[in-house]
């Protein structure tokens, strides 16, 4: 069965069997496939490579996307990590801020303590004298450090001062434990405090400790040097606590027997109490001229 096929107006052919009719002669189909192109469709479409390296281009540029959208998400989860660790930096930084209670808190705390420490001395000295009246083995410790006083008394209480004084300045400046101790107790006590109130937290506690530790306890164990040093002790380590470290204590402890030699060469309680109250309202003082100083610098600046 043949086929007729028009290629155009002046050229027709006709194909039978397994030759083709060309304008009169018959080819075979051997000599067809020689006269035609290897690959037809070669001036329609592109060639395997070219699609080839298409096709890698494009997915060249799918991995460069894929792996900026990877760095940004990198970047941003260190970002955020990174903020999540500074959240607890700051929380420890908060925690480090020293706790600063109002005024009234502070004068009615120093009021009440003061008050408390006052009447324990005052009950051992008259526990004292009234057993001592009865006939007991106890001295009587108004006896042993009675509120005499002398002119030259006065010239003891200021020696107490500069030599105390002078000494805690010192170690605030060769110290750092010791500087940074007082520095917690100076703030937290003296900071919301006015100018006048200093004579409270000053007077108050340096009379109702000297009325207790060196008017009632100090006689009671006996009027001598290890009597002095016992009491001493016992001092110092009460003053441990609200950020007062071991080395405020030792501090308060070298203060205590200072003072308890001062009481046994006077034999007067007035020389502890004036010389305790007012290192206490030197030291108050020279801190509030530290910190407004320090704080007007901070400000210029």
């Amino acid at each position: 069965m043949g086929l007729l096929t028009v290629n155009n107006a002046s050229t027709t052919s006709l194909t039978w069997g397994n030759s083709i009719f060309t304008r009169g002669k018959a080819v075979g189909l051997y000599d067809v496939r020689k006269r035609l192109p290897a690959n037809p469709c070669s001036r329609v479409t592109s060639s395997p490579r070219a699609f080839a390296s298409r096709n890698s281009v494009k997915k060249l540029r799918r991995e460069k996307q894929a792996s900026e959208r990877v760095a940004d998400k990198g970047s941003s989860s260190e970002y955020v990590q990174n903020d999540n660790k500074e959240e607890p930096g700051d929380n420890s930084a908060a925690q480090k801020v020293v706790n600063i209670p109002s005024r009234g808190t502070v004068l009615q705390a120093c009021t009440v303590t003061s008050g408390l420490i006052a009447a324990l001395g005052i009950l051992i000295r008259q526990a004292s004298h009234v057993a001592s009246i009865e006939g007991l083995p106890v001295l009587d410790c108004s006896l042993e450090v009675p509120f005499d006083f002398e002119m030259w008394n006065l010239q003891l209480i200021t020696g107490l001062v500069v030599l105390i004084s002078s000494c805690r300045y010192l170690l605030l400046k060769t110290w750092p434990d010791f500087a940074e101790s007082s520095e917690a107790a100076n703030q937290q006590v003296l900071t919301s405090l006015q100018p006048l109130d200093y004579m409270i937290v000053a007077f108050l506690p340096g009379v109702s400790e000297e009325l207790l530790f060196r008017g009632a306890l100090q006689p009671l164990f006996g009027s001598n040097w290890s009597s002095a040093l016992v009491v001493a002790l016992i001092f110092g380590v009460l003053h441990l606590g609200s950020g007062r470290k071991y080395s405020f204590a030792i501090w308060a402890t070298l203060v205590g027997f200072v003072y308890g030699c001062a009481t046994i060469a006077s034999s007067s309680l007035v020389v502890p109490m004036v010389s305790h109250a007012a290192n206490n309202l030197v030291g108050g003082i020279l801190w509030r001229y530290r910190s407004d100083s320090s704080g007007e610098i901070s400000d210029s600046n």
